[in-house]
């Protein structure tokens, strides 16, 4: 969390520091939006701690799940359960599903691989899959299964 504030402090600061060099005839909310994700990726490529090694799931087929289960659970519940995924997968995940980004700017973006950010994508998104079952088990039939997302892992 603490690291979350100082990354968006950093980036507010990069705001403010920058807002002369703001052109009005572009829409504010994007500029805002390329700073903070170039002040985040900067601040995770300058602290490389959550960089590991990672086999390639490239043609690994998504996990299914039910969209439905999704719209039951607020906006809020899910951005809890996001915050316990491993940060290498989460923002990969966020930067395609919020940020919009593809597999290919991503890996631009975080300079690696593009079957690597497909690996934490898939990763990521299998481990969302799991924490909704755990915590939410009341939203699935009873002949519905999760697999298990390699143990306890976050």
């Amino acid at each position: 969390m603490e690291e979350a504030e100082e990354v968006l402090n950093e980036g507010f600061l990069k705001v403010f520091n920058n807002l002369g060099k703001y052109d009005p005839n572009h829409p504010f909310k994007a500029w805002l939006r390329t700073i903070m994700v170039n002040t985040a990726i900067s601040y995770y490529r300058k602290h490389k701690k959550h960089t590991e090694d990672v086999i390639a799931l490239e043609d690994a087929p998504y996990p299914k799940f039910d969209e439905d289960i999704i719209g039951q659970i607020t906006a809020d519940e899910i951005l809890e359960l996001i915050q316990q995924i491993k940060p290498v997968y989460k923002n990969v995940f966020l930067l395609y599903v919020v940020d919009g980004y593809n597999h290919r700017e991503i890996a631009d973006l975080l300079q690696i691989n593009e079957a690597t950010v497909r690996s934490h994508y898939v990763r990521a998104r299998a481990r969302l899959q799991h924490l909704i079952k755990q915590y939410y088990p009341h939203l699935f039939p009873s002949d519905w299964a999760v697999k298990s997302f390699r143990g306890n892992e976050n």
